[in-house]
């Protein structure tokens, strides 16, 4: 199923099926309802197969309002596939339309924890990875925020790269993009694209947001695609929007407002090559000098 452990690659190993495929992010307005939230996604991903996406990334906490009244109500155990209506909708519509998705969030129930999990899916409708959020979003800023994951959810432990028909896949959930070493650790298991589907809220989101995602492209030369749920989402947690795709120069090659909306964008797998090529990172780091090193002893007399 997922992949945590693959050996690392000189050259990027490009799918010989695939260097080109759009992919669509679904940026969905969560309400209070879970059918609703499912037929909503269901919509918005028949809108961007339309448009022609072969990979679909889904927000995070999509199937329920991002509140702590409503991750246990909503919690589903996958394990138990025919009381996980979201599981069912996710692998129907992989399976309908022959595409990968990459399921967002969801809260999901495993033996007696809660976890922020991400479901991949395989154009059979096969779940291919399962992703659960590793860092915990525990903020405490006076005046503007106070929020505390760690007092709902248990935190994953594994990192999660995945073999999909559009290219391998490292998958994070929000605050797993503020830590490089997961990204960096994608990029040497030989990953094209980061799949990040995540909340900011309105003060990080406005700082971080694209800058995260940006940095994370630029230093790692791959692609780096976020999903947000919409603005007017139900939920004392307001959420900053903006899903967007990266390209491995750091270039925004497409993104969004604040509302509910698909983003569909064109994925050049040539690109990463061109751009390792001409700017050889990987060559050019110092790993002789990084460790352990204590810059005051060095300089003393």
């Amino acid at each position: 199923m997922e992949h945590t452990m693959l050996a690392a690659s000189e050259h990027l190993q490009v799918p010989s099926n695939i260097t080109k495929f759009k992919i669509g992010l679904c940026q969905l307005s969560v309400t209070s309802e879970k059918n609703q939230n499912l037929a909503r996604a269901r919509n918005l991903i028949k809108v961007t197969v339309e448009r022609g996406a072969k990979l679909v990334v889904l927000p995070e906490m999509w199937n329920c309002p991002y509140s702590n009244e409503y991750f246990a109500k909503f919690a589903e155990d996958f394990d138990n596939e025919d009381a996980s209506p979201t599981f069912s909708m996710l692998s129907e519509a992989a399976c309908s339309h022959g595409i990968t998705i990459v399921g967002g969030s969801v809260p999901e129930w495993s033996n007696g924890r809660l976890y922020n999990t991400s479901c991949i899916f395989g154009p059979d409708g096969k779940l291919k990875a399962k992703h659960r959020k590793m860092h915990m979003f525990d903020i405490d800023i006076p005046g503007h925020i106070t929020f505390k994951e760690s007092d709902f959810f248990a935190a994953g432990d594994k990192p999660t790269i995945v073999d999909t028909d559009v290219g391998r896949i490292g998958v994070g959930i929000c605050h797993d993009i503020r830590f490089p070493e997961l990204a960096a650790l994608y990029r040497a298991k030989g990953a094209h694209i980061i799949c990040y589907p995540g909340a900011f809220n309105m003060s990080t989101g406005e700082l971080l947001w694209e800058v995260m995602q940006r940095a994370r492209a630029a230093d790692n030369q791959l692609f780096v695609a976020t999903c947000s749920p919409s603005r007017d989402s139900t939920g004392s947690y307001a959420i900053w929007g903006h899903s967007t795709l990266v390209g491995p120069s750091s270039e925004i090659i497409a993104t969004s407002g604040h509302e509910e909306t698909v983003v569909v964008a064109e994925i050049d797998y040539s690109k990463i090559e061109l751009q390792r090529k001409g700017l050889p990172l990987d060559k050019q780091k110092r790993e002789d000098i990084y460790p352990c090193v204590d810059v005051h002893e060095e300089q003393k007399p």
